[in-house]
């Protein structure tokens, strides 16, 4: 029996985990970092233990600290949720040698899939079909240089030891494959403790469809059906959906029997995904296993009406699977969309900060929210910037897609960067409702996904301006506090009541003159929180201020020459030196947030006159990096990739 669950996890996993483990009577223990000692999942566990430091390095990857916390809770079994160690082996087998039980697969498991090279390997000989590709044990740039020109560009670098995005790079050229080498082998380190790389051809438009296993220790196996997961932007998915659209039954049941042959052929047991690439005739290839719950498994919930989360505790205590592979239901359609603190705009860097404004509505019928954050939170640049999940299901993918449209249209964020107006977008995109996906698909839609900005419109300033006059207090005189002057609403002699507001959003401004006594404020479902108003207008939430013109001519803007952070982070390697000449596209700096990397290049030659930050600092959104003298005087500006 399980009796006490420590999750060495955060955010949305960790509240997910404890849900269920509620529902069935085993107590929890969160665990939290520096950063996190008033996060969400440390107020809904039953008990929390604290963890030193705010890197992951220094936290959530540090077993020992992971295991000290589980004796001290006296928790019997630790739960990994996704991400950090759940795809380790030793930390798998550092559990068991301390007596824990682990809600996951073996180490030997973890290991013979967790090593992407050797999962290649063990594939081919399950008959499963293969991407060609490079899995070597050397990794010497010479050896994946050969590889590269055996196999034909483009080509695409991934992390041996884990998924998610880190560590992956494609590469167009044979001349861009050193620098994606050791920028894929530091994201690997930081993000797994492994720099290990494995190569493969990088296919064109293909789909990204996964199937999801469970096996128990009595050695059944079975599939709960697939998810399509093209949806993706830096590699990493931002939809999935469950089936996969336009997916025929012969192909679906070929697919799943595959999967269940890799599970069997490493003595898998509890939840895994294998991850294929399915071509446009129908042929697919096995990408990877991952060895966990995945971020997307609320689809397969909705779709089959189980817990996998249960499941997976089951199991763990020995239990048979529940259900045949002849049981397992498949109803309806589910979507998931990820809400990321992202900006979509500036090739969706990850966005760090406040959340100044978050709701999340009410969910109706076949809707579904899985969050870890609240309205006040801090988003910090050290984990990944998911908010949380909104999910949908319904008879068929038409009122799914429906469902959640509205379930994003009343979910507000306000204060950072987040990616709900390009969600909306892509839910609404032709492309999508027909179905018609594949891993380019935000490249190819971009002019309709990703729309340039455009001057907010009359209507927007003029709407903005009556909520923030209905919203503003009145101001007492301290002589006479009972004055009818201090109130908007008084009494004018000579001419009408007029208030005027001066609003700035973003680097736009407008001067109003309006009546409040005119017309009520319009329902915009605009939201107040101190100075600023969130003010939602198509498909976006904007912040909306009072501007003050002469204290705004007071302030310092960036010297001439100047190079800003797009966005809070730390300063991983520093390129140039000071008098150093560079040429446009010349890398100046590599920035990383969120365990994900980020190169500050200059777009136009010039001269390096001073750095500011160092390797290893750290630097917020806005700081000055550097001083770049243009050549021919023009003004310098950065370029993020």
């Amino acid at each position: 029996m399980i009796q006490r669950l420590l999750i060495a996890n955060r955010g949305e996993i960790a509240c997910r985990i404890i849900r269920t483990a509620r529902a069935m009577g085993i107590a929890t223990v969160a665990v939290y970092s520096t950063v996190d000692r008033r996060a969400r999942h440390v107020q809904e566990a039953d008990m929390a233990m604290a963890l030193s430091g705010a890197r992951p390095s220094e936290s959530y990857l540090d077993m020992t600290q992971l295991l000290d916390a589980a004796r001290a809770s006296g928790a019997d079994a630790i739960h990994p949720g996704y991400g950090f160690l759940s795809e380790n082996p030793a930390f798998a087998r550092a559990v068991a040698e301390a007596g824990l039980t682990l809600i996951g697969p073996p180490a030997s498991a973890i290991e013979a899939m967790g090593d992407k090279a050797a999962a290649k390997a063990l594939m081919a000989q399950a008959g499963v079909p293969l991407v060609p590709g490079y899995h070597g044990t050397d990794q010497s740039p010479a050896a994946f240089a050969r590889a590269a020109e055996q196999i034909g560009f483009p080509i695409l670098l991934k992390a041996s030891a884990g998924g998610g995005g880190k560590g992956m790079k494609i590469v167009e050229r044979a001349d861009e494959l050193t620098a994606a080498i050791e920028s894929a082998r530091r994201e690997a380190l930081a993000a797994f403790g492994d720099d290990r790389l494995l190569l493969e051809k990088y296919l064109i438009r293909p789909r990204h469809v996964e199937i999801q296993i469970f096996a128990d220790h009595r050695g059944n196996c079975v599939f709960l059906h697939e998810r399509d997961c093209s949806i993706q932007r830096r590699h990493q998915k931002v939809l999935e959906e469950a089936p996969a659209p336009g997916l025929e039954p012969p192909l679906r049941q070929a697919m799943g029997q595959a999967a269940v042959r890799a599970a069997r052929a490493i003595g898998y047991v509890g939840a895994g995904t294998l991850e294929f690439l399915l071509d446009a005739r129908g042929d697919f290839y096995f990408m990877e296993m991952n060895t966990r719950l995945q971020v997307e498994h609320p689809v397969t919930e909705a779709i089959t009406g189980l817990d996998l989360v249960e499941w997976q505790l089951r199991i763990a205590r020995g239990e048979p699977l529940p259900l045949t592979q002849q049981q397992i239901p498949l109803q309806g359609h589910a979507i998931e969309v990820r809400l990321y603190a992202e900006d979509p705009d500036h090739d969706f860097l990850p966005a760090s900060g406040q959340l100044q404004l978050y709701r999340e509505p009410l969910p109706g019928p076949g809707q579904r929210i899985d969050s870890g954050v609240r309205e006040g939170d801090e988003i910090s640049p050290w984990y990944d910037p998911l908010l949380g999940k909104l999910i949908a299901w319904g008879n068929d993918r038409e009122q799914t897609r429906q469902r959640l449209l509205d379930l994003l249209r009343r979910t507000l964020v306000g204060g950072i960067h987040s990616n709900r107006g390009f969600l909306l977008r892509l839910l609404q995109h032709p492309a999508f409702t027909a179905g018609a996906l594949d891993t380019g698909f935000i490249a190819q839609h971009a002019a309709e996904l990703l729309p340039e900005p455009t001057p907010l419109p009359e209507e927007f300033w003029e709407q903005a301006g009556r909520h923030f006059l209905a919203t503003l207090p009145d101001e007492p005189r301290s002589d006479d506090p009972a004055s009818p002057w201090a109130r908007r609403s008084g009494l004018r002699l000579g001419g009408p009541a007029t208030a005027r507001l001066h609003l700035q959003c973003g680097d736009q401004q407008r001067r109003l003159y309006l009546d409040p006594e005119s017309e009520p404020a319009p329902s915009l479902g605009a939201v107040r929180r101190g100075e600023v108003l969130f003010v939602p207008w198509q498909h976006q939430i904007y912040s909306v201020r009072r501007h003050d013109p002469l204290a705004a001519a007071g302030s310092h803007a960036l010297p001439e020459g100047g190079l800003s952070a797009p966005m809070n982070g730390s300063v991983v390697r520093v390129l140039v030196q000071p008098g150093q000449q560079v040429e446009a596209g010349t890398a100046l700096m590599v920035l990383e947030a969120m365990k994900m990397e980020h190169s500050v290049r200059a777009d136009r030659s010039g001269t390096v006159r001073q750095l500011f930050f160092g390797e290893g600092d750290m630097v917020t959104e806005g700081s000055l990096l550097l001083e770049l003298e243009p050549a021919g005087g023009d003004s310098p500006a950065a370029i993020i990739e």
